[in-house]
């Protein structure tokens, strides 16, 4: 199955706003393009699920929080936690929110349904080894997990990142 057939395959996700979607799906292409695998709706240790989990060939963690607008940002402050489960922290929205609502110490993407740009680059602050592996090991299960729901959409996977 080609990558394009794998994306149309997958059911629309109901949770957010198409504003989200297509910020998420043009963030998706910008992780791609700099050589990360994505995850989305990832659930983290911490009980919280973050929008968009990227890992990279290094292991480096990347986690974005998906802020459709102003009302978006001032409802949600849970992302506070996500510091906690990656390395590098950005914030992706679209043009027409405004960038200065944004906390200067994350990063940010503005992204549209075909693409994004970095318009300021996340500080980086390490994971601990025992939370990276964590991690790693809900990304790659919830991966697996959702390709196996994908091949087979009537098995049994239990609930653990897969829903369709």
């Amino acid at each position: 199955m080609s990558t394009s057939s794998l994306a149309a395959a997958l059911p629309p996700d109901r949770r957010q706003s198409p504003t989200a979607l297509k910020i998420a799906r043009g963030t998706t292409r910008l992780l791609h393009s700099l050589g990360f695998s994505v995850v989305t709706e990832l659930p983290l240790a911490s009980g919280r699920r973050a929008d968009l989990v990227a890992l990279g060939a290094d292991g480096e963690v990347v986690i974005v929080e998906i802020k459709s607008s102003i009302a978006d940002f001032r409802a949600d402050q849970k992302w506070i936690d996500y510091r906690l489960h990656c390395d590098r922290l950005f914030f992706a929205t679209t043009i027409e929110v405004p960038c200065e609502i944004f906390p200067l110490d994350t990063g940010l993407i503005v992204a549209d349904a075909y693409g994004a740009a970095i318009i300021c680059e996340a500080p980086e602050h390490r994971l601990h080894a025992a939370t990276r592996k964590g991690v790693l090991l809900a990304f790659a299960r919830a991966a697996a997990l959702r390709l196996s729901a994908l091949a087979d959409p009537d098995g049994s996977y239990g609930s653990y990142g897969v829903e369709l």
